[in-house]
């Protein structure tokens, strides 16, 4: 097998149906569009979830009736806006940054969207802030460094409850998961956590493969025992 990420191979079918798809399910929301459109302005990486996977996370994390979510990975808190939309009244979510311009381009786009007063943002390395929280969390979104990522796992696991679903981004690196070669170090660490991961009696999971607007990746989705 080569050692190079698997190329990826862009088809103009999928941001079409990304397209279709969103227009068709989702209303026009100013507050996520703006939250873009602020960390756009900041010249933030453009790496946040699409429309359709925030939807995704949202109907997935309100299965579980969340009073408690936790967050790895905050960026400019798009996904963040999603996730503390499902909360029940009166939960609370906590999510992770480790860059303070991000947090702070979170903070202004969380709080113009209206959901503040139920989201706190924890700034520094999340594998620092981890051992300092108290769980349970009925929700957990991993979408942070992906070295670390087996790691915000087990952490993710120990502040859970039987029936916390865990959800894990980008796993499967246009492919490169598959390759046993591979130097990438984004695929390294999640073959590391796919691999911990499938001998974790703890948890059920699965690895959902996607396509759309952003190319070729996936999810891993876990619940706990």
């Amino acid at each position: 097998m080569s050692s190079a990420p698997a190329k990826q191979i862009d088809d103009p079918r999928w941001p079409r149906v990304d397209e279709y798809a969103a227009r068709t399910l989702l209303k026009g929301d100013p507050a996520l569009d703006a939250a873009i459109a602020a960390s756009d302005a900041a010249r933030l990486p453009p790496i946040n979830v699409t429309p359709l996977q925030g939807a995704f996370l949202h109907v997935l994390a309100r299965t579980t009736s969340p009073r408690a979510i936790l967050e790895i990975g905050t960026l400019g808190g798009y996904s963040t806006i999603w996730l503390a939309r499902a909360l029940e009244p009166g939960g609370r979510l906590v999510t992770l940054e480790y860059e303070r311009t991000h947090a702070d381009v979170a903070r202004a786009n969380i709080d113009r969207a209206g959901v503040g007063d139920r989201v706190e943002i924890k700034v520094g390395k999340a594998i620092d802030a981890l051992p300092s929280l108290a769980g349970p969390y009925d929700f957990v979104f991993i979408d942070a460094d992906k070295p670390t990522t087996k790691e915000y796992f087990e952490w993710a696991v120990k502040l859970a409850r039987p029936g916390t679903v865990i959800v894990v981004d980008n796993v499967v690196r246009e492919g490169a998961i598959a390759d046993e070669n591979t130097k990438e170090e984004g695929a390294l660490g999640m073959r590391r956590f796919l691999e911990a991961a499938g001998r974790d009696a703890r948890v059920t999971i699965s690895v959902l493969q996607t396509v759309g607007a952003k190319g070729y990746d996936g999810f891993a989705v876990a619940i706990v025992r």
